[in-house]
């Protein structure tokens, strides 16, 4: 059902993939928007490994959501940084693309760990994180990427 990374040399293991899910910050969520077209939003997120799960937040209106209630299969592209070798101009690469679909967290309990975990991505401070979480998080929604497929590749630009 889901197509693997063509070129086996370029192939990350599933252990990159998750490394790269748990290091970087932000990727962009792909959904169906009106029309059946494509609409990608980009997105800060949390990974749980434990769950196999992106978690992310937001409004509880919107693109997004209209987009999320209409059709829940998604994706989700996650990429580094990149190096470049000395000597060379191109960017190398690594990405992962996360396929599942996309459900509302209904535990309000998860959805404020969830929320925790995703702002400790940006932030220590705990008395801060807090605050927020006690402010706006009765008007945020929490949802969360089940990850039914993962994939990910290093390129070269070239």
């Amino acid at each position: 059902m889901f197509r693997e990374v063509a070129r086996i040399n370029k192939r990350l293991t599933k252990d990159e993939c998750v490394q790269l899910l748990k290091n970087e910050k932000r990727g962009v969520l792909s959904l169906l928007g009106d029309d059946d077209y494509p609409y990608g939003v980009p997105l800060n997120y949390w990974y749980s490994k434990e769950e196999n799960r992106l978690y992310f937040h937001g409004g509880r209106k919107g693109h997004r959501v209209d987009a999320m209630q209409k059709h829940e299969k998604a994706s989700f592209c996650v990429y580094d940084e990149g190096y470049k070798e000395e000597g060379d101009w191109a960017l190398n690469i690594k990405s992962v693309i996360a396929f599942g679909r996309v459900k509302v967290e209904t535990d309000q309990q998860r959805a404020m760990e969830a929320a925790r975990q995703l702002s400790l991505k940006f932030t220590e401070d705990t008395a801060y994180i807090d605050k927020e979480i006690q402010v706006e998080g009765p008007h945020t929604l929490c949802f969360y990427l089940e990850i039914e497929h993962m994939t990910g590749k290093r390129i070269k630009e070239a």
